[in-house]
């Protein structure tokens, strides 16, 4: 028998502890859910826990990104579906999740209640989970905004975005705390009318006293594989485009490289962050949630223009020539011909090096939708 070397060791050690750590969140709750307990049930040390996981928060985090990644994959809807009924299969879609009043206490439905009252409690998930929250709402919103009648091609949709996301969050968070209150059938209503509001939402460049401006480069791009988690599959990088290397503190910018992009460019956000064992979890399961539900309510026509790739390793980050990367990192370069001819740093750097003069690229077929499987 084949003995495992250390890489294929760590990854088998880290796959028991996931399942050990779910069956003791199911069982006891995350609040009782002892570290001692975990490591007993994957029979390892309480070091062999901990040499995965810096923490139980992170494990807690990592359980519920493992479980929402791992949801099948649904029947891709109708390309002929308007934004307000694909903005009320997304409500339905999220609510059909939510626990029952006739769920036990302690169960799969209801694993993930204490994530919210865990965000809440420190500034180092708060502030990275408001941004998620913002990347959730602008890639909802991009994708609302493809199935609006060309009359009203103009709008913004990502405040609409804010208030359904705002209304499904607080749905959850009844559900969790007070089990039979909330009607489904009413949040799903809720939300459908949203799709109708005039917020009077215009998007307008970025307000910032000191705009970065893009640096001409005439440096090679090689980047390595790397998976678009919205559609689940190969994420396309060789192509012109404008790449973002954003920090968990910065992916509101993400929008400023859609918005400023020419017409056919690919658009890619890499999450970055200096926090990979607790929070690079938590972005995974912000946008794990968000694409499970996005997936069953919209068309792949109609899935926004922006990929996103997680770069726990900073690989892709050190192909961009950023070979060091923390949560407020913001580097974004344009690519055209396999070469990165332009670069910009810090605040506004998406916009710079999105708007940066260079040739329209040719229009480019929308990347497949297969899902990726691991």
């Amino acid at each position: 028998m084949n003995r495992l070397n250390r890489a294929e060791l760590q990854e088998r050690n880290r796959a028991k502890v996931l399942a050990a750590a779910r069956e003791e969140f199911t069982e006891r709750g995350f609040r009782d859910a002892k570290i001692d307990g975990i490591a007993e049930r994957a029979e390892l040390t309480r070091g062999a826990v901990y040499s995965n996981f810096p923490g139980k928060r992170a494990l807690y985090f990592a359980v519920l990104a493992d479980l929402a990644e791992r949801a099948p994959e649904p029947p891709h809807p109708e390309p002929d579906r308007t934004a307000r009924e694909a903005l009320s299969a997304f409500a339905r879609a999220w609510v059909a999740r939510l626990p029952l009043a006739t769920d036990e206490r302690h169960g799969t439905a209801r694993l993930g209640m204490d994530l919210m009252s865990e965000v809440i409690v420190d500034e180092r998930t708060r502030r990275p989970f408001t941004q998620l929250m913002k990347l959730d709402a602008i890639l909802l919103g991009l994708a609302l905004e493809r199935l609006r009648p060309p009359v009203t091609s103009a709008g913004r949709m990502v405040c609409v975005a804010e208030a359904a996301l705002t209304t499904l969050h607080g749905a959850s968070q009844m559900a969790a705390a007070a089990p039979g209150f909330i009607e489904p059938f009413n949040v799903v209503g809720i939300c459908e009318q949203l799709a109708d509001l005039d917020l009077g939402d215009v998007w307008q460049p970025p307000h910032i006293p000191y705009i970065p401006q893009a640096r001409p480069a005439d440096e090679p791009w090689f980047p390595p594989p790397a998976v678009d988690v919205i559609r689940g599959g190969p994420a396309r990088l060789a192509g012109d485009g404008v790449v973002a290397i954003l920090g968990l503190h910065r992916l509101e910018a993400a929008e400023e490289a859609v918005r400023a992009a020419v017409p056919g460019a690919t658009v890619t956000a890499v999450l970055v962050t200096g926090d990979p064992g607790e929070l690079a979890p938590l972005a995974r399961l912000a946008i794990a949630d968000l694409c499970n539900c996005l997936r069953q309510a919209f068309p792949p026509s109609a899935w926004p223009r922006l990929q996103v790739v997680y770069d726990e390793s900073g690989t892709l980050a050190a192909a961009a020539g950023v070979p060091a990367v923390s949560d407020g990192t913001e580097v974004a370069v344009r690519v055209e011909a396999g070469r990165i001819v332009a670069r910009a740093d810090g605040r506004g750097a998406c916009h710079a090096a999105a708007s940066a003069g260079g040739a329209a690229p040719a229009a480019q077929a929308q990347p497949s939708p297969t899902r990726h499987h691991r």
